[in-house]
């Protein structure tokens, strides 16, 4: 039986644990959450979903020596801050040789590296071919119960890719491939940013029509920095683009959407995100792409307003106002 060790147990780790182990796999899934494991432990359920009883196959521990021991396969879910850290202790603990599938979505502040690229430079360069992602229009919540959804798989090596899509495939959870790895992460990492603007934009009541502008611009956005970022524009049109940004852009589900309606209700971004009470990647994101857009001399309007919004004070109504005061070019696709 292939052995999976799964890093990360919230709300998106558990539902892809929980598939896997489904699947049959011997799952060994990690988390700093001691309320979390002891949760799984004492009635095989999550506190996130009180009504789905975990696999049998799925072992939950909080020592990550015990999901990387006699691992075939390790799948990432923590935070996008949090990948550096948790695999400079992964790399402490054990040499790696396996397969390394990422599922969370984000920019790395400071470096602008997607989360591929982060490990690749903490473990080296060598290890870059062992790396994969998925990502695409699903939550966890409609996932886990088994809902239809389709969402891409990705790698550097074809081989992994592969991989990827085999191991996550169910009736219910479709894997198209997809080589160009960079623009996977950069559709999943930027559609979180333009959530935000959406949930401010329905918090403030700008009707319909300034959601389709708002998501119309923002995918025009997403796509300048990724291409400029050396990715496919093209990717950024399919499922891990256009598809995430389409879900996650339009329900109180996306912890980023419901983000930018607090704060559009007048919290503060601190008070949203502990009314949330789950990490909001947008939030982080938008510091790293702004940086990476700076860098790369990419004009992100929507981002540096939302940035500005949870940053520096400025009122949603302000942003409004600066982003359609704008002057007008021809739009170029």
């Amino acid at each position: 039986m292939m052995k999976i060790g799964y890093l990360g147990l919230g709300a998106w780790g558990y539902c892809l644990a929980n598939m896997l182990a489904s699947k049959g796999f011997a799952v060994t899934a990690w988390t700093v959450e001691p309320n979390v494991a002891r949760a799984l432990r004492e009635t095989r359920r999550h506190p996130v979903f009180p009504d789905i009883e975990a696999s049998a196959h799925l072992t939950v521990t909080t020592e990550l020596e015990e999901a990387l021991h006699g691992a075939d396969i390790i799948v990432e879910s923590v935070t996008s801050a949090g990948v550096r850290s948790v695999f400079t202790e992964m790399k402490a603990l054990r040499e790696v040789s396996v397969p390394i599938i990422f599922t969370s979505k984000g920019i790395e502040q400071g470096s602008g590296l997607i989360l591929e690229d982060v490990v690749a430079e903490v473990l080296g360069e060598e290890y870059r071919n062992l790396l994969g992602c998925i990502s695409g229009p699903s939550y966890a919540v409609e996932v886990i119960r088994g809902l239809p959804t389709s969402v891409v798989g990705s790698a550097y090596d074809v081989n992994v890719m592969k991989t990827v899509c085999e191991i996550f495939q169910t009736p219910t959870f479709r894997i198209y491939p997809n080589s160009d790895i960079r623009g996977v992460a950069f559709g999943g990492a930027l559609k979180n940013i333009i959530a935000i603007a959406c949930g401010i934009g329905a918090g403030l009541q700008l009707g319909q029509s300034s959601q389709a502008a708002l998501m119309t611009r923002g995918l025009h956005e997403m796509c300048k920095l990724a291409v400029a970022g050396g990715c496919r524009a093209e990717t950024l049109s399919g499922l891990s683009g256009m598809g995430d940004l389409c879900v996650t852009c339009s329900s109180t589900k996306s912890r980023n959407f419901r983000f930018g309606n607090l704060i559009a209700s007048g919290l503060s971004s601190e008070a949203a995100k502990e009314e949330i009470g789950m990490v909001v990647e947008g939030a982080y994101t938008c510091v790293s792409a702004l940086q990476l857009s700076q860098r790369l001399n990419v004009s992100m309007p929507i981002t540096e307003c939302v940035y500005r919004v949870i940053y520096e004070g400025m009122s949603p109504q302000d942003a409004v106002v600066a982003l359609m005061s704008r002057a007008v070019k021809e739009e170029h696709l």
